[in-house]
């Protein structure tokens, strides 16, 4: 499969997660407990993927699996850190407000191109970075609101503190997704047996988050085993299978593409969530969401397509003599 094809649908299911996520809804809220979609979309995925890797077993050629302790511990890491960013996230909202803190997430497409350079050894372009601080002015600018509103006065007015904890957060989500993507391709490993390990540590960190909020609240509403399903609609099982859905194809860019290929799926995700909210929610477009959406094509345009296309290359010809004298010393130079 080609990972265009991937990349695109990754940028369908993701810009229909937040549509799906509202549909969900009713006036009072959510009448389902939010944290339980994410354990079971790690479920999902751990079932998926130990089918495949079950089914690759059964195929001529066995998968390469890697048992080894030392190669194992390795898969932790990224759901740790990713415990720590949603926390980050958490206390970065008790200083900034939603627009900023919308905002400040953009600060992740830059850092995730730092990492990928450090961490990877991939070099990229001077075109290519241009294209990636262009992605993020593209995604800023289609979510900044107009300065006659009221929060424009709000903006980037939070304590230094706020700003902190934002680019902390962009750092460390961009770490997770560089380093998941250096494990997903430090060996020839089968892509499912390694989905088995991050999603069987994945399904664990989340359940002992669901337990700390029983230990926090007292046990009020019971054990989370007890309630898992209470609330649970179809469309809330079709947040579910989204969200499990788009980590498969998440985790096969890291094998099989990389971080900035995510980057810009996701980034397109949210401008097209966007533009679908104008037709079906009461969402009014504005001319900074058209600017951002511009500004985004030209990103994409200029990290992804061949050199030849974005500059015109000098053509390399043979110097032509330009008089007959000259011509003629040089065949008596020749002879």
């Amino acid at each position: 499969m080609q990972w265009y094809l991937v990349a695109g649908l990754l940028t369908l299911l993701t810009s229909s997660q937040g549509i799906l996520t509202t549909l969900s809804q009713n006036n009072r809220g959510y009448n389902y407990d939010y944290a339980t979609v994410p354990f079971l979309a790690e479920v999902f995925k751990l079932v998926v993927s130990s089918f495949l890797l079950w089914g690759e077993n059964w195929g001529s050629q066995p998968p390469k699996m890697t048992t080894d302790w030392k190669s194992v511990r390795l898969f932790p890491i990224p759901s740790i850190i990713y415990l720590i960013h949603n926390n980050v996230q958490f206390a970065t909202l008790t200083y900034v407000d939603t627009s900023t803190y919308q905002i400040m997430g953009n600060l992740k497409i830059v850092t995730t191109g730092i990492l990928f350079r450090i961490f990877l050894k991939r070099k990229l372009s001077n075109l290519q970075w241009l294209a990636i601080m262009l992605l993020a002015v593209g995604t800023t600018t289609s979510q900044v609101k107009g300065c006659g509103e009221s929060s424009c006065d709000t903006l980037f007015s939070a304590p230094i503190q706020g700003y902190m904890l934002g680019i902390l957060s962009a750092c460390l989500s961009a770490l997770a997704g560089v380093y998941t993507e250096f494990l997903m391709k430090k060996n020839n490993d089968s892509l499912y047996w390694q989905n088995v390990q991050l999603y069987t540590f994945g399904a664990i960190f989340n359940m002992m988050r669901l337990l700390l909020d029983d230990i926090h609240s007292g046990f009020e509403k019971g054990p989370w085993w007890q309630r898992l399903l209470n609330g649970y609609t179809i469309t809330t099982w079709m947040v579910v299978l989204n969200l499990g859905t788009t980590g498969l194809l998440v985790s096969w860019l890291m094998k099989y593409a990389d971080n900035i290929v995510k980057v810009y799926a996701t980034s397109m995700a949210m401008l097209l969530t966007m533009v679908l909210s104008v037709f079906l929610f009461d969402f009014k477009p504005t001319l900074q969401l058209l600017l951002g959406i511009i500004i985004c094509g030209m990103s994409l345009h200029m990290y992804f397509a061949p050199v030849n296309m974005l500059v015109e290359l000098p053509l390399t010809s043979k110097t032509v003599p330009g008089t007959l004298n000259e011509v003629a010393v040089e065949k008596l130079e020749g002879s």
